[in-house]
């Protein structure tokens, strides 16, 4: 009998150590796929893009189940985020043709939107093995706007008006303007503009710069938050300088294959967005203090995109 029990005994403390293993193993299969499910979105340090990376994470957890992470405001923007992507450390961000165009893929000349947007998707997916996945609507792309004291004065109202009295004027801009091949020095040389001096400054400064009088003329975002309420004067770009730089979702090819379920929810997206709508949008957060995810599901649900 005595042997019996502890047959039996035996037997069932193995069964009972066998199902704590297997409950360990498959807790630990949970979590390694709860892991792996996780998509990691990447934005630059402007606030435009913490917010589409809030509208992407929104829209990926509530039409796709899973869950994200976003890493914002990578220093270097394209510079880091670009080779990062490919090596797998993200799965996707938001970017902008021009970008990708003259930075990543170093083209000089400037083709049709059409034909840019081509060439965009092809080379992304034959080099890099990345997707251009789509377009949110909106462009932000350069434009000029200089004090308001000084178009007054000299009856500026274009860029090219700027030619005759450059030499008395300082010219600022973002560090990263002034090293683009499509920044500064092709600018002044489209205009033939010769400033009396150049600045570089922090993206958030420049219009402070500008309000002070420490510049005249400056480069901006045409989705900038101050535009909303400036009196500066904004040049009409009359050389058509300015080039194409809308916005939309670049994705790792690996990513959309295991979560083919992701192209659907971000193109959700696709023509959404206004420049308007995102210079609002930029101004909550920079002058009313709002925070960008709040901003971010505030928009999708006037837009009937979310409930």
């Amino acid at each position: 009998m005595r042997k019996t029990f502890w047959v039996i005994f035996i037997i069932c403390a193995c069964m009972m150590l066998l199902f704590a293993c297997s409950n360990e193993t498959q807790t630990n299969q949970d979590e390694q796929k709860q892991k792996n499910d996780v998509i990691h979105i990447a934005t630059k340090p402007m606030t435009e893009q913490l917010i589409l990376g809030e509208m992407l994470a929104i829209l990926i957890e509530e039409k796709t189940g899973l869950q994200t992470e976003i890493t914002k405001g990578v220093g270097g923007g394209t510079a880091n985020i670009h080779p990062a992507l490919i090596n797998g450390e993200f799965d996707l961000y938001p970017e902008y043709t021009g970008t990708s165009w003259y930075t990543v893929l170093k083209e000089t000349q400037t083709p049709t939107h059409e034909t840019m947007m081509e060439e965009l998707k092809k080379r992304y997916n034959d080099e890099f093995n990345l997707r251009w996945l789509g377009l949110y609507g909106f462009e932000n792309t350069y434009g000029i706007i200089v004090r308001k004291e000084i178009a007054d004065q000299y009856n500026v109202s274009k860029i090219s008006d700027l030619e005759a009295i450059a030499p008395k004027l300082v010219f600022g801009a973002n560090y990263d303007y002034f090293e683009r091949p499509d920044g500064f020095d092709a600018f002044k040389e489209a205009y033939h503009l010769n400033f009396q001096k150049t600045v570089d400054m922090d993206i958030a400064l420049r219009f402070q710069a500008l309000n002070n009088a420490q510049i005249d003329v400056l480069n901006l975002f045409t989705t900038d938050a101050q535009l909303s309420v400036t009196e500066h004067k904004i040049l009409e770009d009359d050389k058509a300088f300015f080039q194409d730089y809308y916005a939309g979702t670049v994705i790792r090819n690996e990513t959309l294959e295991k979560h083919p379920e992701l192209e659907a929810a971000i193109a959700l997206l696709d023509g959404q967005i206004s420049e308007k709508e995102m210079s609002d949008m930029n101004y909550e957060i920079e002058e009313n203090k709002k925070d960008e995810a709040d901003v971010a599901r505030e928009f999708l649900i006037a837009k009937g995109i979310i409930e």
